[in-house]
C-alpha cells in the first residue's frame, strides 16, 4: 500500500496557459525579488526563473509606479504572472488592464464593497483567478468570542491558530462567492509547521474543491528554510493536499525553484531534471568524493531530462545502494567503475571520473531520445548484480 495519499480532488483553474488543480501536475511557483518598477530587471529575473523550471512567477505591485510598469513586463514574460496586491483596489484594476494572469488579493482587506465588486467583475470578465492568501503573521487579531469558543473545545494553541487561519480564509472566500466568483485558489501559511499542517488539513476536510497553494511563510535562509519547507510542504503533499507550491527562502529565488522540484521528486510526484544519489562518505572512501559529488552536481544543473545519477565512494555499500540509478560511478583506491542500472560499462582512473561519468550521462539521455533503453529499465524487478572494484 502506498504511503502517499491520493491527491485531493480540486477544480481546474488557469493562470494564463498554465493549468492548476484538477488533473494538472503540482505546479512550482516563485516570486520575483526585483523591483517591479524596473521592468528590465524584473523581466530578466522572470526569464532566469523560467529557465530553471519556474512555471508561475508572482510580482509585487506595492504602488502606482509598479502598476504602471506592468504593461512593459506582462506581454513579454515567458511564464504567467501573478500580481501581489494588498489593500488598494486600483492597483488590481491596473494589473488586470495590463493583462496580468492572476491576482493575489484578499478582498476582505479592501474597505469599500463597491471597490471589491469592481475588481471581481473585471477579473471574472477576463478569466483571471484570484488567490486568497492568509498568513498567520498578518491576519486580523482573534476575536474574544472566537477564543472563548475554542477554549470550550479545549483547543491547543496549534488548533487555535490553525482554525483562525481557516476562518479568515473562509471570510474572504464568502465575499467572492457572494459575487458569484469561484476561480479561487487558497493558501493558509504559517512559519510554525504544526500550525501549517493543522490549518491545511482542516481546510481540506471542508466541503469545497478550491485548489490549495502550499508554502511555509518566512521559512528562512537556504539551509534551515529548505528543511522547514521540505517538512511542511512535503508532509502535506504526502497527504494528497496541494496543487501549487512555493518554497520561500531568503536567497536567489532560483534556489526556491530547485528545492521545490526536489521536494516533488523525493515524493515521486513529478520528475524534472536529474536526481543525484550520493553516499555521505566515511573512512573507507579513498578518493576526493566531496569534490567529485559537487562537480557532478554542477553538471546536472544543465540536465533537464529526468535521470538518476549515483556518486558512490566505496565498494561496501555504494554499489548496492545505487544499483537502481540510471547511471553512476563507484570509486575506490584512485579508480572507479561507471555503471548503468548496476551493470558495469566502463572503468576509469580518478582523474578522468568526472569526464567519463558526464559522457555516460549524456549517452544515456541520447539513447532514450532514440528509444534505446537498458534491458533492466524494461524489467524493473530484475536482479541487479553488485559491483566490485576489483574489476578495475
Amino acid at each position: 500500500m502506498s504511503l502517499i495519499a491520493p491527491r485531493r480532488k480540486t477544480r481546474e483553474l488557469h493562470v494564463g496557459d498554465v493549468g492548476i488543480g484538477g488533473h494538472n501536475p503540482i505546479r512550482v511557483q516563485s516570486m520575483a525579488t526585483a523591483d517591479t518598477r524596473d521592468p528590465k530587471a524584473t523581466l530578466a529575473q522572470i526569464t532566469d526563473l523560467a529557465n530553471v523550471g519556474c512555471e508561475i512567477v508572482r510580482v509585487a505591485v506595492p504602488d502606482r509606479r509598479a502598476a504602471a510598469a506592468l504593461p512593459e513586463i506582462v506581454p513579454y514574460s515567458p511564464v504567467p504572472l501573478i500580481a501581489d496586491i494588498h489593500f488598494e483596489h486600483t492597483l488590481a484594476l491596473k494589473a488586470l488592464d495590463a493583462g496580468i494572469h492572476g491576482l493575489r488579493l484578499n478582498p476582505g482587506n479592501i474597505r469599500k464593497e463597491e471597490d471589491v465588486r469592481e475588481v471581481v467583475a473585471k477579473a471574472k470578465e477576463r478569466g483571471v483567478p484570484i488567490r486568497i492568501g492568509v498568513n498567520f503573521g498578518s491576519v486580523a487579531p482573534m476575536t474574544p468570542e472566537f477564543v472563548d469558543e475554542m477554549a470550550q473545545q479545549n483547543a491547543t494553541q496549534v488548533q487555535l491558530r490553525a482554525e483562525w487561519l481557516v476562518r479568515s480564509a473562509l471570510g474572504h472566500i464568502k465575499i467572492l462567492e457572494d459575487l458569484d466568483f469561484y476561480d479561487t485558489k487558497v493558501s493558509l501559511k504559517a512559519f510554525e509547521v504544526p500550525v501549517l499542517l493543522e490549518a491545511y488539513q482542516r481546510f481540506a476536510r471542508l466541503d469545497n474543491d478550491y485548489p490549495l497553494h502550499l508554502g511555509v511563510t518566512e521559512a528562512g535562509t537556504p539551509r534551515a528554510g529548505s528543511v522547514r519547507s521540505a517538512v511542511g510542504i512535503g508532509t502535506l503533499l504526502a497527504m494528497g493536499i496541494g496543487d501549487t507550491i512555493r518554497v520561500s527562502l531568503t536567497t536567489d529565488p532560483k534556489e526556491e525553484v530547485f528545492v521545490g522540484y526536489e521536494i516533488l521528486k523525493s515524493l515521486e510526484l513529478r520528475q524534472k531534471g536529474a536526481t543525484m544519489i550520493a553516499c555521505p562518505t566515511c573512512g573507507r572512501v579513498e578518493v576526493d568524493l566531496f569534490k567529485l559529488a559537487n562537480d557532478v552536481d554542477k553538471v546536472l544543473e544543465e540536465v533537464t531530462e529526468p535521470i538518476r545519477v549515483a556518486v558512490m565512494g566505496c565498494v561496501v555499500n555504494g554499489p548496492g545502494e545505487a544499483r537502481d540509478a540510471d547511471v553512476g560511478i563507484a570509486a575506490g583506491n584512485g579508480k572507479g567503475v561507471i555503471f548503468r542500472k548496476g551493470k558495469i560499462v566502463k572503468n576509469c582512473l580518478e582523474e578522468n571520473m568526472l569526464e567519463e561519468l558526464t559522457a555516460e550521462i549524456y549517452a544515456v539521455i541520447e539513447d532514450r531520445k532514440n528509444g534505446i533503453y537498458d534491458e533492466l529499465e524494461e524489467q524493473p524487478n530484475a536482479y541487479r548484480p553488485m559491483i566490485s572494484l576489483t574489476a578495475v
